[in-house]
């Protein structure tokens, strides 16, 4: 399966008889599949199935769809009112008189609504039909465009994402390297704090002391987190494998992800483990800006 962004582009350009059109689809990010269409007078009996196909497509993205309907007219019968081209000759030329200004052109009153009219040459249902069918196979063609852009852009996402996911395993595999030299480290300070509870607290039982000790070791300890890492790694690589429609769940791993590099960051006692830690959250974030663009 092809991983697919809900970014995209897709054109295509129709005719029929005297009939041209231009369709423009466009995508964006959204939560789900939002599409804005408004077809033109003479169109609306076919909206419905043009949204169902589109739908049969995508899964998520805002949709915002255009068409531009232009009607040759060249061998239309045209008519001319003259009657009230004649009446707003003369009203504007008794307006422009008491202004005081030149009176309007002709071309001025002949490009008035009304005044040059064309007559309608209507179609039959076959007509009108054969239209419309025409127009849901150039929306076919467009839609096939905008589909194919968005699987472009995934594949670019795709190579972004498994850069961003070896970048964070890198990071995870040396804090691994870094909490595995870490006991030596830990029982060092953990006997410097016994001693201070033992000065500070000589009536302290031992099993309180256990108690203070086995708490300590526990803060200190990320491999619980390292562990859970690299689970969300290989659970991200299996969602890029499955491809279609895995956003929403890369998503919300991209926020597990982050959940653990806070925790492991608040546990570290080490500067180089804090460095990596914080170099983690800053992979993290990419990966979840990144993942915002998946379908």
């Amino acid at each position: 399966m092809t991983l697919k962004s809900m970014t995209g582009f897709g054109r295509a350009d129709g005719s029929h008889d005297d009939w041209r059109w231009h369709w423009e689809l466009k995508t964006v990010n959204a939560r789900g599949l939002d599409v804005r269409m408004r077809m033109p007078q003479g169109f609306e009996a076919i909206e419905q199935d043009l949204r169902k196909a589109l739908q049969a497509r995508l899964k998520r993205g805002a949709v915002q769809i255009f068409i531009n309907v232009d009607r040759d007219r060249a061998g239309a019968d045209i008519h001319i009112n003259s009657e009230l081209a004649t009446h707003l000759m003369s009203e504007l030329d008794r307006l422009a008189d008491d202004m005081g200004v030149e009176p309007p052109s002709l071309d001025t009153v002949l490009g008035m609504r009304g005044v040059v009219e064309t007559a309608d040459t209507s179609e039959t249902d076959e007509e009108a039909e054969a239209r419309l069918t025409a127009v849901t196979a150039s929306f076919m063609e467009a839609l096939d465009s905008l589909v194919a852009a968005r699987a472009e852009e995934g594949a670019k996402l795709f190579t972004i994402l498994e850069s961003v996911l070896l970048e964070i395993e890198t990071l995870v595999t040396r804090a691994g390297d870094i909490a595995a030299t870490a006991p030596e480290n830990l029982r060092a300070r953990l006997e410097e704090q016994v001693k201070e509870l033992l000065a500070n607290r000589a009536d302290m039982p031992e099993e309180r002391i256990v108690q203070e000790v086995a708490l300590l070791a526990g803060k200190a300890d990320v491999r619980e987190e390292l562990d859970r890492l690299k689970a969300h790694i290989t659970q991200a690589r299996e969602l890029l494998a499955k491809g279609e429609a895995v956003g929403r769940k890369l998503d919300f791993l991209a926020q597990e992800f982050n959940r653990e590099a806070n925790t492991l960051c608040s546990k570290s006692s080490d500067t180089e483990l804090t460095r990596i830690g914080l170099d983690l959250k800053a992979a993290i974030e990419q990966l979840r800006e990144q993942v915002q663009n998946v379908e």
